[in-house]
């Protein structure tokens, strides 16, 4: 029976091929009572296990294959954290004692307990990470019921496998790191779970977050992955395959023919050149971003190199990464954006807040200000690694003119210390600041006169603009780009960057997005910054644009306030044969 399901895409591409699936075991957790006797014996079974599975991790982490993507390392360590900490480590020992249960169901109640506290974080990337710890607890319950972890059948994949699981953990994706595999889908995950981030790092088509494909899908059957249109076709019927056939092999071809812009400059029809720049988490990033021909990194997202340890990381730390990117960058711009986190995404080391709105609350220049000795380490490293490259530093979600002062005083500060000591660091560093707060784009004479770049943030510009969580799967079909607020903004911005000469730049989802690419460089938009896989669409784009034949369009679009002719007008702006 032929039968289609639509999930999250998360990674680009089209598979054909037969379903392997992921054997998991069900795991029924039964109660019973544990005589006070034997309450320490049963104590000693939850440590064993703890114990098995940290060894078991361990040992995985130490066994990384080479070439594998820097986030299989990073998910593992995660895990380790999450299985050290007390909440799982301790807590579950305690229940045995004063519950006098047994150790599988003092553990599913803390996993229960944990789940629920996370399901109530309001910031949708934390809140996907109550999956990683039920992928720790399920190692942990099969640790104690003595299960073995099995991928699958002994039979080895084909090389036309497409992996079918309910939900993936980075260890289970190291098991089958060597298996060629043409595309996963999961029942699990989001468009943040860690599973959507390594299918991206692995670069095979992939759909998330389908509910029940595990369930429905049997071993061996015919089927398509989308990872377009989020859509997986199970026994497609054959003029389906005929269609998908033609669509797959025209997908490989474009990508093909892509791949040969690398080198080109992304120079309009009429002569123009356009900046092409990319975003970046770590420095692991920088081969993707060299084989993408972009000109330099335009957002570098340090907050990564913060998340998921205990302890933030120390000046030489900071300083040893922003080098490694600033080197190997070699004389491109690195733009090294500061600590982007806030009271919803808080630092162990530091004092929790409780907000009701956390995107209104405690955030980037915010907290960092409030966290002047945290702010300043950075603020020396970034400083120390500019002797090494040209990296210029941008500072998030301003607002007013006091948080540039005291951000610019700091920096100052920095500069200061570093002279005393005699380290090195370059004096005249760019300073720049991000316009993704509406008062910021509203009141810009209060940044222009100070910063020496500009760069717009349109994911949380547009969120911030139109009161809209794009989190919230109630009210995300509102998150629009092309509202006539956001469109005005963005431009205005734009427009006051040329008249004072200050370059700027825009890094949010907008740039990377081929469907408003001839829009903001009918706006004026002189530098894109994106993920490094969709910078070759968007330049294919700009060297089909001549900028003259962009004005008429562009400026009806900007005093045009009906939502149907607004898109209308942009498509026309995109059919337009240059």
């Amino acid at each position: 029976m032929s039968f289609s399901m639509h999930g999250i895409a998360v990674a680009q591409g089209i598979a054909i091929g037969r379903a392997r699936l992921f054997l998991q075991t069900s795991l029924e957790i039964t109660h019973y009572a544990i005589a006070p006797q034997h309450l320490g014996a049963e104590i000693q079974r939850f440590d064993q296990a703890v114990d098995l599975v940290r060894t078991e991790l361990q040992e995985l982490e130490q066994h990384v294959p080479a070439g594998a993507p820097p986030e299989f390392a990073a998910f593992l360590q995660l895990h380790l954290m999450i299985l050290n900490d007390e909440t799982l480590s301790q807590v579950p020992r305690s229940l045995i004692e004063q519950q006098g249960c047994n150790a599988e169901w003092a553990l599913k109640q803390q996993m229960d307990l944990l789940i629920e506290q996370f399901e109530q974080i309001e910031d949708s990337y934390l809140r996907e990470r109550k999956e990683d710890v039920t992928q720790v607890v399920e190692r942990l319950l099969k640790a104690l019921i003595g299960q073995p972890r099995t991928l699958m059948s002994d039979k080895k994949a084909d090389a036309d496998s497409i992996l079918v699981a309910h939900d993936l953990s980075p260890a289970d994706m190291l098991l089958f790191k060597q298996q060629p595999f043409q595309a996963f889908i999961t029942d699990m995950g989001g468009a943040t779970s860690h599973t959507a981030i390594l299918a991206r790092s692995l670069g095979i088509p992939s759909v998330v977050a389908l509910h029940h494909a595990w369930a429905m899908i049997r071993e061996g059957e015919p089927m398509i992955v989308d990872g377009m249109n989020g859509v997986i076709i199970v026994n497609p019927d054959p003029l389906v395959l005929a269609e998908y056939r033609l669509r797959q092999e025209q997908w490989t071809l474009e990508r093909q023919k892509l791949k040969r812009l690398r080198t080109t400059r992304a120079t309009t029809l009429d002569g123009t050149l356009i900046e092409l720049l990319a975003n970046i988490e770590s420095p692991d990033d920088v081969d993707a971003v060299k084989k993408s021909g972009a000109t330099g990194i335009g957002l570098y997202r340090s907050e990564f190199l913060f998340m998921n340890r205990r302890d933030p990381p120390g000046e030489e730390e900071q300083f040893n990464a922003y080098r490694r990117v600033a080197e190997a960058m070699r004389h491109q711009v690195v733009t090294i954006r500061t600590l982007d986190i806030g009271a919803d995404k808080p630092l162990d080391s530091t004092p929790k807040v409780n907000a009701l709105n956390p995107a209104l609350g405690l955030r980037a220049i915010r907290y960092c200000l409030s966290q002047p000795r945290l702010f300043l380490t950075q603020l020396r490293a970034i400083l120390r690694a500019s002797s090494f490259g040209r990296i210029h530093l941008l500072l998030p979600m301003l607002s007013n003119g006091v948080e540039l002062n005291q951000a610019l005083a700091l920096l100052e500060q920095a500069k200061t210390e570093l002279r005393q000591e005699g380290l090195p660091y370059h004096e005249d560093l760019p300073v720049g600041g991000m316009i993704e707060v509406p008062a910021a784009a509203l009141a810009l004479p209060l940044f222009i006169d100070r910063l020496d770049f500009l760069s717009i943030g349109t994911n949380d510009l547009i969120q911030y603009t139109l009161a809209i969580d794009r989190t919230d799967d109630t009210v995300a079909h509102l998150y629009d780009p092309l509202h006539p607020a956001v469109l005005n903004l963005v431009s205005q911005t734009i427009r006051s960057g040329q008249k004072a000469h200050i370059p700027v730049a825009l890094c949010g989802e907008m740039a990377g997005d081929p469907e408003l690419t001839r829009l903001l460089l009918g706006f004026g938009l002189r530098q894109f910054s994106m993920h490094p896989a969709y910078l070759p669409d968007v330049k294919q784009i700009i060297l089909k644009t001549s900028l003259p034949d962009l004005q008429p369009l562009t400026r009806k679009i900007l005093t045009t306030y009906d939502a149907d002719r607004l898109k209308e007008l942009a498509q026309r702006l995109n059919q337009w044969a240059c």
